[in-house]
């Protein structure tokens, strides 16, 4: 993901890794020109070579360009846009559900993932969530509330329309059913990819259960 590279490369002391971190520092926004120039330092090493993802970016049209420009100089180009669905109902239930160990990064789901210390049936709190491993209280993301969400979803739509938009004209977005269990869903993106098998396909499911519906 582009955060990963740009700590990555805060960590690492390059000249862009340090221009990010002045900026970081202050809690501002990275501006698209530092994040190109760390994508493309990342993309020039070896383990790039036959191709890389980019998670969570572009974010704009303007990007989208930008990234463009990018794969240009260096001779390569976009082969997919893969989007993951998700309606925004299953979001709020993954997201607001969520609990983390800070110190260690370990996450829970109230319903997916609960931790040992939460009795059946009981609302999550902070008494009652606790780490497996270390027994420390789990806290919740400030923006994993159904308000914040609403506002991030809104800016989401918001931005990704004009991006869809743009690679589709360009015949290069595919979709995937993320509200699929992980496995599966890992299984579709890397089989479109072009690694391991062929994507799991439901519509023969829908079919089959709109006809015994009819029946």
């Amino acid at each position: 993901s582009t955060g990963d590279l740009l700590r990555a490369a805060v960590a690492s002391g390059s000249t862009m890794g340090k221009q990010a971190e002045d900026i970081m520092r202050v809690g501002g926004l990275v501006p698209d020109d530092v994040v190109i120039g760390i994508i493309r330092d990342r993309i020039r090493e070896e383990d790039c070579r036959a191709g890389f993802i980019l998670d969570g970016f572009p974010r704009t049209v303007a990007q989208a360009e930008r990234l463009s420009a990018l794969l240009a100089e260096t001779d390569d180009s976009l082969s997919k846009a893969v989007i993951l669905e998700v309606p925004d109902e299953a979001l709020e239930v993954r997201i607001c559900g969520r609990w983390l160990h800070m110190a260690s990064g370990r996450s829970y789901h109230v319903r997916f993932k609960p931790p040992k210390s939460l009795p059946q049936g009981a609302e999550p709190t902070s008494e009652n969530m606790r780490d497996n491993e270390t027994g420390e209280p789990l806290e919740q993301r400030a923006d994993d509330t159904k308000e914040a969400l609403k506002k991030r979803l809104a800016n989401y739509h918001e931005s990704t329309k004009p991006i869809l938009a743009h690679y589709k004209a360009k015949g290069l977005v595919r979709t995937v059913d993320a509200s699929r269990g992980p496995a599966e869903v890992c299984q579709n993106v890397l089989s479109l990819c072009g690694v391991g098998p062929s994507p799991v396909d439901h519509r023969d499911d829908a079919v089959a259960a709109k006809a015994d519906a009819a029946a």
